[in-house]
C-alpha cells in the first residue's frame, strides 16, 4: 500500500471506527418499572434513581450548613458594586439607563452562613411562625438565596414568584398560599403597594434594598410591618433563635409557574425532590468542584436556576450574580467601555436559556460579517474545520490545529463570556442545532441540554458531556425514569418502528407532590404506581433513539412555549383572531425556536374584495388580491385590532401572516367534518410558507 493511499484510508477507517463506537454507546437502558404499561428507560450508569450525592444529607438546609462549615473561608457569594448610573440619549431621542459596575465583592461561606442564621432568627422574632409561608418576590441576587436558606432553617415553606408576574397573578398567588411575609426588592415593593388592598394575609414586608421609599411607608400605613433585609438580620444577630430544621418530605418550595393558560399553578416541591435533581446533575457533569465559578443571572424563581444554586454550594464553588441586561460588555445596560458581568467574573460554568445563547451567536456573526475581508474568511475556515471534527470526521481540525484556531480566531469569542467557560447547561426551551454547534465550536465548551419541568424539579433528561449530537435531550437523569406510553389518538405508539414513540411520563424522587390547593389537576397528571413510585404525565410526545436518548417530537395539547419561555395557547388566540371580518379561517403557528408566532390566514373573499373596491385597488382575481402587500397589511391590522380588543399579550399576536385565497374544507383534508383544524396536515401542506414567514 502506497503512502498516499494509506494517508487517505487510515483517517477514513479511524473516523468510521470512532463514529461506530459513539453510535454503539448505550446512554440509557430499558428499565423494569411499575405503573401504566409503556417503554421505560433509565440512565445506563445507575440501576436505581439517585436521591442524594452527599452522605447523610437529606434536606437543602442540611446541605447548605454542611457546605458552609466545610468551606468556611472560601468565597461563596459575589455581587458587583454599583459605581454610577447614567442616562444616555439615542439619536432618535430615547433615553436609556447605563450602569458603571465595579469588581465583584465577596461573602465567604462562613459570612453567608452567619447572615442566614441571623436572618432566620430575625424572621422568627418579627413574629413569623413555622406554619406560615414566606414569599420571595425579587430579582436574582445574593439576598434571595440567603433568604431562602434562612427560611429552610426554620422549616418555613417559601413561595417563589417571578419578579415580572402581573398584578392579577401576583395577588392570586399570595392569597392562595396565605403568605404572611413577603421578601422583595424596591420595584417589587411598589407593585405590592398598588395591590395592598387586595392582599388578605400579608403582615410583614422585608425589602432587600437598604432603603424603603417613603411613599411605600405611607401607603402601607399600619397594615404592614416594613423592614429592610439588613434590619431583620441585625435583629436576629442580637437575639439568636434555635433552628427548626426540616425533614426530607417537608415542602421546601411552592413554585408558581408563569402559567400556560389562565392563572399560574403552584407546584409543591419537597426537600427530597430538589435534592434528587441536584444530586443527579452532579453525577453527570465531570469535574465539578471547589474551583468552579458559576455566573447566576436567570430567575431564582425558576427551578433551573434554583437547582443550579443548590449544586454550586454543595461542591464548594462560588456564585457571582449578574443580570441578562448586564451580562456582556455590549449588554443594553452596560456603560460603553466598562465590563459586563461575564468579563468581570470569568465563570467556568453557567446555565443558559436558548434565547441568551442565540443572542451570543447572532452578536458574533454580526461582528464577523461586518468585519468582512480576511477576518471573515479566517473565521469561516476555522468554523468549517472544527465543525467537520465535531461531526466525527478525522480529517477535521483536531489536536494542534484545534488549539491553533482557538488562539487565532475563537479566543476573542470566548472572551465574551469571560474566557474560562468549560460547561454550559441549557434548559427552559429547545436549543437549535445551529446554536448548539456554534457554542460548541466558538466557546470551545460542551453544552448539556436538559429536558424537565417545574413539576419534576427540572429533572428528566440531560445530554452527556461527550454527546455531540443535536436535536436530542439526552438519556434520563440518574434521578429519573423516562417512560413512553401509547397515545393512539395522536398516532404515537411504543411499538412504532424504528423508534418507540409516545407521551413522555417521568418517574422518580424528583417528581413533585402536586399542585397547591388543586387536587383535581393533581390527580389528572400525577400518578403513584403499585411500587410507590411517583409519575408525572408531561403531555409532551417523544421518541427514544437506539442509544437510549430522548427526542421531543410533539405536544399533546396545543400549548406551545416560545423561545423566551412564554406559553401560547393556539386555540385561544385563534378564537380571538377569527372575529376579524376579513378572516374565514386561521391557524396560528408557534415554534419553540422563535420568540414570536406566525399565522396562516384564509381570507374571507366577500369582505376583502369589498374593501379592495372601496379603496380603488385593482385585481384580476381573488388569488392576486391576496398576494398584494396592501391587502396583507389591511388584514394584519384587523388581526392586531382584534387581539388588542381581547387584551392578548404581545407575544400572542402573530408577527407575520400568510394570506390564502382558497377556503379550507373537509374535502381538502385540512379540516375535519366538524370544521376543526387538522394542525399537522396544515403544517405539512404549508411547510414552505411557514418557513418563509420565519426566515423573512
Amino acid at each position: 500500500m502506497g503512502p498516499y493511499v494509506a494517508g487517505v484510508l487510515v483517517p477514513l477507517v479511524v473516523t468510521i471506527l470512532l463514529q461506530n463506537r459513539r453510535s454503539r454507546k448505550k446512554r440509557g437502558l430499558p428499565a423494569d418499572v411499575g405503573g401504566e404499561p409503556g417503554y421505560a428507560i433509565r440512565n445506563s450508569r445507575f440501576n436505581a434513581p439517585v436521591e442524594t450525592a452527599w452522605d447523610g444529607i437529606t434536606t437543602l438546609a442540611e446541605l447548605f450548613e454542611y457546605s458552609c462549615k466545610k468551606h468556611y473561608h472560601k468565597k461563596l457569594l459575589g455581587t458587583r458594586k454599583l459605581l454610577s448610573r447614567e442616562m444616555e440619549v439615542s439619536a432618535d431621542g430615547r433615553s436609556f439607563e447605563k450602569l458603571h459596575l465595579g469588581d465583584y465583592e465577596w461573602l465567604s461561606y462562613g459570612q453567608a452562613f452567619e447572615i442566614v442564621c441571623n436572618f432566620s432568627s430575625g424572621l422568627a422574632l418579627l413574629g413569623h411562625q413555622r406554619e406560615e409561608r414566606v414569599a420571595i418576590f425579587a430579582d436574582t441576587c445574593e439576598e434571595w438565596l440567603m433568604a431562602l436558606q434562612s427560611c429552610f432553617r426554620r422549616n418555613v415553606t417559601v413561595v417563589t414568584i417571578y419578579a415580572s408576574l402581573g398584578e392579577e397573578a401576583l395577588c392570586y398567588s399570595l392569597n392562595q398560599t396565605e403568605v404572611t411575609t413577603v421578601i422583595c426588592g424596591q420595584k417589587e415593593l411598589k407593585k405590592l403597594v398598588d395591590i395592598s388592598g387586595q392582599l388578605d394575609t400579608v403582615k410583614r414586608v422585608i425589602c432587600i434594598d437598604n432603603e424603603i421609599p417613603s411613599s411605600a411607608i405611607v401607603a402601607a400605613g399600619s397594615n404592614w410591618v416594613l423592614k429592610t433585609f439588613s434590619e431583620v438580620e441585625t435583629l436576629g444577630r442580637g437575639n439568636p433563635v434555635d433552628p427548626d430544621l426540616p425533614l426530607a418530605a417537608d415542602i421546601a418550595v411552592i413554585m408558581y409557574t408563569s402559567g400556560s393558560t389562565g392563572l399560574p399553578k403552584g407546584v409543591m416541591m419537597t426537600h427530597r425532590n430538589v435534592l434528587a435533581t441536584a444530586s443527579a446533575v452532579l453525577t453527570i457533569v465531570p469535574g465539578l468542584g471547589s474551583k468552579d465559578v458559576y455566573l447566576a443571572y436567570l430567575p431564582l424563581a425558576h427551578i433551573l436556576e434554583l437547582a443550579a444554586e443548590t449544586i454550586v454550594p454543595g461542591i464548594g464553588g462560588s456564585i457571582g450574580y449578574g443580570s441578562p441586561l448586564t451580562l456582556t460588555d455590549t449588554s443594553n445596560k452596560i456603560k460603553k467601555g466598562t465590563k459586563g458581568d461575564a468579563s468581570a467574573l470569568s465563570p467556568t460554568v453557567m446555565a443558559a436559556v436558548p434565547a441568551i445563547l442565540d443572542r451570543v451567536r447572532d452578536g458574533v456573526r454580526k461582528k464577523v460579517d461586518a468585519a468582512g475581508g480576511l477576518s471573515k474568511k479566517l473565521f469561516d475556515l476555522a468554523y468549517s474545520r472544527r465543525l467537520s471534527a465535531i461531526n466525527g470526521n478525522w480529517l477535521g481540525a483536531w489536536g494542534l490545529e484545534r488549539h491553533f484556531w482557538n488562539l487565532l480566531v475563537f479566543k476573542k469569542v470566548q472572551a465574551i463570556l469571560g474566557g474560562r467557560i468549560r460547561f454550559i447547561l441549557s434548559g427552559g426551551a429547545p436549543l437549535s442545532g445551529d446554536t448548539q454547534r456554534f457554542i460548541n465550536i466558538c466557546l470551545g465548551a460542551p453544552i448539556g441540554q436538559g429536558y424537565g419541568l417545574t413539576e419534576t424539579c427540572a429533572g428528566g433528561t440531560f445530554s452527556d458531556y461527550d454527546d455531540t449530537s443535536v436535536g436530542r435531550v439526552g438519556p434520563p437523569l440518574p434521578c429519573s425514569y423516562i417512560k413512553l406510553i401509547d397515545w393512539a389518538e395522536g398516532g404515537y405508539l411504543t411499538s412504532d418502528s424504528p423508534m418507540p414513540r409516545g407521551e413522555i411520563v417521568i418517574g422518580g424522587p424528583n417528581v413533585t407532590v402536586g399542585y397547591f390547593k388543586n387536587e383535581e389537576k393533581t390527580k389528572e397528571v400525577y400518578k403513584v404506581d403499585e411500587r410507590g413510585m411517583s409519575w408525572f404525565y408531561t403531555g409532551d410526545v417523544g421518541q427514544f433513539h437506539a442509544d437510549g436518548c430522548l427526542e421531543i417530537i410533539d405536544r399533546k395539547k396545543d400549548i406551545v412555549k416560545l423561545q423566551h419561555g412564554e406559553y401560547v395557547s393556539l386555540g385561544k388566540v385563534e378564537a380571538v383572531l377569527i372575529v376579524s371580518p376579513y378572516v374565514d379561517n386561521i391557524m396560528l403557528h408557534a415554534d419553540p425556536f422563535h420568540s414570536y408566532c406566525v399565522a396562516i390566514v384564509v381570507a374571507a373573499q366577500a369582505a376583502v374584495e369589498d374593501w379592495a373596491r372601496k379603496h380603488g385597488i385593482n385585481f384580476v382575481d381573488f388569488q392576486e388580491l391576496c398576494q398584494k402587500e396592501e391587502t396583507i397589511k389591511e388584514v394584519y391590522a384587523s388581526l392586531v385590532k382584534a387581539a388588542k380588543g381581547a387584551r392578548l399579550e404581545k407575544f400572542e399576536i402573530p408577527a407575520k401572516i400568510k394570506l390564502l385565497s382558497e377556503a379550507w374544507t373537509p374535502e381538502s383534508g385540512l379540516v375535519t367534518a366538524a370544521l376543526k383544524l387538522k394542525r399537522d396536515v396544515i403544517k405539512k401542506a404549508f411547510s414552505q410558507e411557514l418557513a418563509q414567514l420565519y426566515s423573512s
